[in-house]
């Protein structure tokens, strides 16, 4: 059985996001979305609500789990028997920082191979820091941005 694990903060995740967990959802036979928690990250949203709206978007990939670890990646993988790391690229940029994170995660667990797919050409331009830049403002454009499910929790989150 193929197991992959795509960790990050989804601070909330995006329409990005949501085009790498298909397209992962195809690769493996279990994914693990997995909300890793970063200390020196401040967060927008709750790592509740963030795992709440992923599995919100997600419900239609049957093959899809959310879970949320305050860990190394590599050890996530260890917990969920993921042989695989998935990450997204939208740039030259994240493959740098993709490239030098595989080597550390080989000199921490070599058997623990990283999967770097490429987003969506109409998604490339997204990420969570630009969603998050618009919700601050108040701007409701961060719907183009985000799945449906995700601007909806968010909407009702502010409405209370």
């Amino acid at each position: 059985m193929k197991i992959g694990l795509y960790p990050g903060s989804f601070d909330p995740i995006t329409r990005g996001h949501l085009g790498v967990i298909e397209k992962g959802s195809k690769l493996f036979d279990k994914l693990y979305v997995c909300v890793l928690i970063n200390a020196a990250k401040k967060a927008m949203f709750t790592e509740e609500d963030r795992v709440e709206m992923i599995k919100n978007s997600c419900s239609k990939f049957k093959n899809v789990e959310v879970v949320k670890e305050n860990c190394l990646t590599v050890e996530a993988c260890r917990k969920y028997n993921a042989s695989f790391i998935l990450r997204g690229l939208r740039s030259s940029a994240d493959f740098e920082f993709e490239f030098e994170s595989n080597n550390v995660n080989q000199v921490l667990d070599p058997s623990i191979e990283t999967i770097l797919v490429m987003t969506n050409i109409d998604e490339s331009h997204i990420s969570s820091s630009i969603v998050r830049e618009l919700i601050g403002y108040d701007s409701k454009d961060y719907k183009k941005l985000v799945p449906i499910e995700v601007y909806n929790y968010i909407e009702n989150k502010k409405e209370k």
